[in-house]
């Protein structure tokens, strides 16, 4: 048997052998048992629905309420812009973040998780990461049309800084797989579409917000 199992071994690859040579049959299939166990609780673990209060469920819900207002940003500034290149801009935004929305509402039904914490979203600090004030929001109705355009691409701007340390935060707590797909996805877009803003606002000789500063973790 002893001869049986090493021959199977030698055919899996090139991993160290010798150590099966030191073990007697039953010795070996315990090992071998040991590390099939520890798959399998590796497997749970990793299928198993994020608690209440872990990062994943943090950052899910604080991204849906943060995209909410990117995409109610972003139809305003569509329905009132006449310029193909920012319209084409804003309906992206909406279309991308509307369907990560969807997918994170989809993991917390899932997950057996409200959709609501007990906190509210962002822990009541969404101005560090960068939320706009509501007043600023609904300012984007009354601007003149270019003066709105501007000031959509600031506070924008400032929303993905915000969005982009939500994302480097749960990507430190080494979450779930779903969950750090989709921080990955955010770094990599909003990246880009900051770089896309300043471009817009130097096109209208106007400068980007400054940067957002890092979140504050001891509140």
């Amino acid at each position: 048997m002893s001869g049986e199992l090493i021959d199977r071994a030698d055919r899996v690859g090139p991993w160290p052998r010798w150590w099966l040579r030191l073990l007697d049959p039953w010795q070996l299939v315990s090992v071998l048992l040991g590390l099939a166990l520890l798959a399998v609780a590796v497997g749970v673990w990793r299928t198993r629905p994020p608690a209440e209060g872990s990062a994943e469920v943090g950052f899910v819900r604080d991204m849906i309420a943060h995209h909410e207002q990117a995409v109610e940003m972003a139809l305003i500034i569509r329905d009132r812009s006449s310029d193909e290149v920012l319209r084409a801009f804003a309906t992206d935004i909406i279309l991308t973040q509307q369907g990560q929305i969807g997918r994170m509402t989809g993991w917390l039904e899932a997950w057996g998780r409200p959709f609501a914490g007990a906190e509210a979203p962002m822990g009541g600090m969404g101005a560090m990461m960068g939320m706009a004030p509501q007043a600023e929001v609904n300012a984007l109705r009354e601007l003149p049309v270019a003066e709105a355009e501007v000031r959509f691409l600031q506070l924008m701007t400032t929303h993905h800084q915000g969005a982009l340390q939500m994302a480097e935060d749960v990507l430190a707590a080494r979450p779930h797989a779903l969950v750090a797909d989709l921080a990955t996805a955010v770094l990599r877009g909003q990246q880009a579409e900051i770089a896309f803003m300043a471009e817009l606002l130097a096109l209208r000789g106007a400068e980007p917000p400054p940067p957002l500063p890092p979140m504050d973790h001891g509140h």
